[in-house]
């Protein structure tokens, strides 16, 4: 019987996809983010163990929150951690017409499942680390064709995109890199939203309960008002 390790629920979601959403925060991830404020959800413990029928019976509570955009987004950790356990859920919300959001790096533990999953996935939430292999290996610690890999599956199945950014001072938050991403974005189709997320400091605390380095020692939040800089040059013409 498959069954699903989960980290956490947030029912009514309004930040992870369109509309209301269910959101299912899965144990698992391959990278290892500088930025990372959930290190907690980077190990595959067994919390929280549920079957695919046992979590969406749960989710077809807040159906009627849900309206013509709100549905289940699949987060973490990182969903593709746990790719069976995803795919049966996915087949199960399609049974039950619930719009379904794969927020995701692109890295999992198998992708030759990775086509199956997209085939029930209405809209990815596609996290960008770097533009290229030197700042993908520095900010995450492992190699960038497993993203690359599945961002070109998602432009052959014609997938509709969300892509979001984590701007850290001092690693990205220039105005050259911006605009770097704005031309890489350009070459990338079904794109609905593009979004400057602000490195902060949530994390911190967990870390050091868990006697893990933080790594970002000594970085300082980014600024709102530097970040809404970044996003007039990253929306401009």
């Amino acid at each position: 019987m498959i069954k699903g390790s989960i980290q956490s629920i947030e029912t009514m979601g309004l930040v992870d996809g369109p509309g209301i959403r269910f959101v299912v925060f899965l144990q698992g991830c391959k990278l290892r983010c500088l930025f990372c404020h959930n290190p907690e959800t980077w190990d595959m413990e067994e919390k929280n163990m549920t079957t695919p029928e046992e979590l969406i019976k749960k989710v077809k509570r807040y159906k009627n929150y849900f309206g013509d955009e709100g549905g289940i987004t699949f987060s973490g950790g990182d969903p593709l951690c746990q790719p069976e356990f995803v795919l049966e859920c996915l087949k199960l919300c399609q049974q039950e017409h619930i719009h379904t959001c794969l927020d995701t790096s692109g890295v999992g533990t198998k992708p030759e499942l990775h086509e199956e999953i997209l085939k029930y996935t209405d809209l990815v939430i596609l996290d960008i680390k770097a533009l290229d292999p030197e700042g993908y290996k520095k900010m995450t610690g492992y190699r960038i064709q497993e993203y690359l890999d599945f961002l070109e599956l998602c432009q052959k199945m014609n997938k509709k995109l969300w892509l979001r950014q984590v701007i850290v001072p001092g690693i990205n938050d220039t105005e050259e890199y911006v605009l770097k991403l704005k031309e890489y974005v350009k070459t990338i189709k079904n794109v609905e939203r593009v979004e400057l997320l602000p490195y902060h400091l949530y994390g911190v605390e967990k870390y050091k309960k868990l006697g893990m380095p933080y790594r970002l020692d000594g970085v300082p939040a980014m600024k709102n008002h530097d970040l809404e800089k970044l996003n007039r040059i990253l929306q401009g013409n």
